[in-house]
């Protein structure tokens, strides 16, 4: 298994990661605020903001409504995402991809950090969207289960291919048609965000933890085991273990996954459900094995050589966070040029460098290797083909379903 090294990191690199520990990513990062799909969209009505208010019933469309695209003649775009989600200069003053977009293409970018939460976001947008009016926003980047809703909902503009040369060519195989955008005509993702098991050899006594089973049945890990309040990320996990398809599975294929996780409870085999707060259990040794979100992991193991990871032969859950442009988004053709930018080679490399998230973007190996010969070599990063092939994504739920397994994951968690 590839050991991350801060070795050979520059010092703005560290520096950033030290930095993210304290007070960005790995603090308060969009899971750690909820992330809410799981127990922070019930926590605070979010399925209710997802359902009612006056929204239509989620339905199928082609595409969002168009609306008149003016980036002929405004060189301008506004681009909302979540924080600590952009490189920036070690002097935290500038943004440097961005800047070179505008220099390159003379389109300015007004970046906004305003997302901190899926469902918050969501219904700060959803007024203008149920009412057919713009936004202010011309590029969002939502988490594939919302990208998904507000696609159904027809929230979502067709993206043109023809403004899109290298997301075409270089979109990862394994990013390329989720069920709830085929062929990715509306999306395409930022970063993929890979679900793997993490565990302390300290902790462990030096024993390896890479299976679920291991995690809800191994009795030396009584009492220390933790999984995350995100619910397709706990069920799917444990869907893959009993050797289902969290892409096909049924109401009792559910219930049975969940019924293995309450057995747990019920034993205190599992310690706790958590967002990425499991980071400092997890350094400490309070947790021995736990879910664990792969760009989390990477920082950890900057500072803690005992955190070590493992992806379970059963596969391991892959979600995304994806770019939208909104319905009425007044200059889609200058948003559809931003992504594209981010997907050529030198540009993905300088942004996976510094998020440490999975790369979407095929071919960026030798580019990253440039930047950092270790990250390019870090499959939590890059997926090598056999990890690749071990990766699958939770199916998009209906509506209904989506209110009765928050619900019934809910009462599991004690949310």
């Amino acid at each position: 298994m590839e050991q991350y090294n801060t070795d050979s990191l520059s010092a703005a690199q560290i520096a950033a990661m030290r930095r993210s520990m304290a007070n960005g990513r790995g603090a308060l990062t969009r899971r750690s605020m909820l992330r809410a799909s799981g127990v922070g969209a019930l926590a605070i009505g979010g399925l209710g903001a997802l359902n009612g208010c006056g929204i239509p019933p989620a339905k199928r469309e082609d595409e969002g409504p168009a609306s008149d695209d003016v980036s002929a003649t405004e060189k301008h775009m506004t681009f909302s995402n979540w924080t600590e989600y952009m490189d920036v200069s070690e002097d935290e003053k500038s943004r440097p991809t961005l800047e070179a977009f505008t220099k390159r293409t003379g389109i300015k970018v007004k970046y906004t950090e305003d997302i901190n939460d899926n469902v918050e976001f969501f219904g700060k947008i959803k007024p203008q969207l149920a009412a057919g009016q713009d936004t202010g926003r011309d590029l969002i980047c939502v988490t594939d289960w919302l990208a998904a809703r507000m696609i159904r909902l027809g929230w979502a503009q067709k993206l043109d291919p023809a403004n899109l040369p290298h997301a075409s060519a270089n979109l990862s195989a394994q990013f390329r048609s989720p069920d709830w955008d085929p062929g990715r005509a509306h999306s395409y993702p930022w970063t993929g965000i890979s679900t793997v098991i993490a565990y302390n050899s300290k902790a462990t006594g030096g024993r390896k933890v890479d299976s679920v089973t291991q995690m809800l049945d191994d009795p030396k890990l009584k009492g220390r085991v933790g999984f995350l309040t995100e619910m397709r990320d706990s069920i799917g996990m444990t869907l893959l273990d009993m050797g289902k398809d969290p892409g096909k599975f049924t109401d009792a294929e559910y219930d049975a996954a969940l019924g293995r996780l309450q057995k747990g409870v019920d034993k205190k085999q599992i310690r706790r459900f958590t967002g990425n707060d499991y980071i400092s259990d997890l350094d400490s040794g309070d947790l021995a094995a736990c879910l664990a979100w792969a760009g989390d992991v990477i920082q950890l193991q900057a500072d803690n050589p005992d955190i070590k990871f493992a992806i379970p032969s059963a596969g391991y859950i892959t979600s995304s966070d994806n770019l939208l442009v909104p319905a009425k988004a007044r200059h889609k053709s200058n948003a559809e040029k931003l992504i594209d930018y981010y997907y050529e080679l030198p540009v993905a490399a300088q942004l996976a460098a510094y998020i440490n998230y999975v790369c979407p973007v095929e071919g960026v190996r030798d580019e990253l290797k440039k930047i950092d010969p270790e990250l390019a070599t870090n499959t939590l990063i890059l997926p090598d083909k056999a990890m690749a092939a071990k990766s699958r994504a939770f199916r998009a739920l209906s509506s209904k379903e989506e209110t009765a397994y928050e619900e019934k994951f809910a009462k599991l968690i004690g949310a």
